[in-house]
């Protein structure tokens, strides 16, 4: 089989080797408050239908001394964004926190134009449709829209998912500058040093399928029963991107149908999502 051409800036995405910024860079700048950034990587570590974690378990997914731990979820719990459970000797996100994702959610306009059209998707594909922006290494779900018909993946919003291993990833980092795309993908490399290779050349068949199909693709990569296809747009000048996709049961979702069927209905739906909305 011959070897595939990639596009010219395929080179971009594959470089994250180089790229300036760092996590090391970012905490020698004077300016970059450490304690401020802990306490809210501690906020982050709690995932979509989680409810308690406990010092040990956060002081793992933080990657942080468990005495740090201990300091940051006391004050955390003073100013109302941790609630302990005494009998469960754990937290719970504090009201303090749910109103901070409530109050970003209520600004996303795009959700309530989005929503009529994503409904329409996920009944056509009797699948699940959602909307995702990037947080850190991950992509987190903003929107989510089930078909009434049929089984489909049980994620909601405020689920994470991994940047590298999902469609809705990888059509993010295709979409954003070469800057921020690097910059990601340094932090990627530095966590794992060794999964690198893995994880370049996928970027580089994801820059590929950009260029010749509009979309990415993920057919059993994220789960090994789970098809997947994803775009990428900016709702606005300036605003961040965001990115589409259609996932299911590969039993029912077929790369042939997901590509035939669903990928033109997606793209044709990020182009009236890029336009103003007023």
């Amino acid at each position: 089989m011959a070897k595939r051409r990639l596009p010219a800036n395929a080179g971009e995405v594959v470089r994250a080797g180089k790229a300036e910024t760092t996590d090391a860079a970012v905490r020698e700048d004077r300016h970059f408050v450490t304690a401020l950034a802990r306490g809210l990587e501690l906020l982050s570590c709690f995932r979509s239908g989680e409810r308690l974690l406990g010092n040990q378990e956060l002081a793992e997914r933080a990657r942080l001394p468990k005495s740090t731990v201990s300091r940051l979820t006391y004050t955390l719990t003073r100013l109302g964004y941790l609630q302990y459970d005494e009998p469960a000797g754990k937290y719970r996100l504090g009201t303090a926190a749910l109103t901070l994702g409530s109050a970003m959610l209520s600004r996303l306009d795009i959700r309530q134009f989005a929503r009529p059209q994503m409904q329409e998707l996920a009944e056509f594909s009797r699948a699940t449709v959602s909307l995702g922006i990037r947080d850190r290494l991950n992509m987190i779900y903003i929107e989510n829209c089930r078909s009434q018909s049929a089984l489909t993946l049980s994620l909601d919003v405020g689920a994470r998912i991994a940047i590298i291993q999902t469609a809705m990833g990888r059509a993010w980092l295709a979409a954003v500058s070469a800057s921020e795309r690097n910059d990601v993908l340094a932090r990627v490399r530095d966590q794992d040093p060794q999964a690198w290779p893995e994880v370049e050349e996928k970027i580089a068949r994801s820059a590929q399928e950009m260029h010749e199909l509009g979309c990415c693709t993920s057919f059993g990569e994220w789960q090994p029963d789970v098809n997947a296809v994803a775009v990428a747009f900016r709702p606005a000048k300036g605003a961040s991107v965001l990115s589409l996709n259609c996932g299911g049961p590969a039993s029912t979702l077929t790369p042939a149908f997901l590509l035939d069927e669903v990928r033109p209905r997606l793209l044709e739906m990020a182009h009236r999502l890029s336009q103003p909305l007023y």
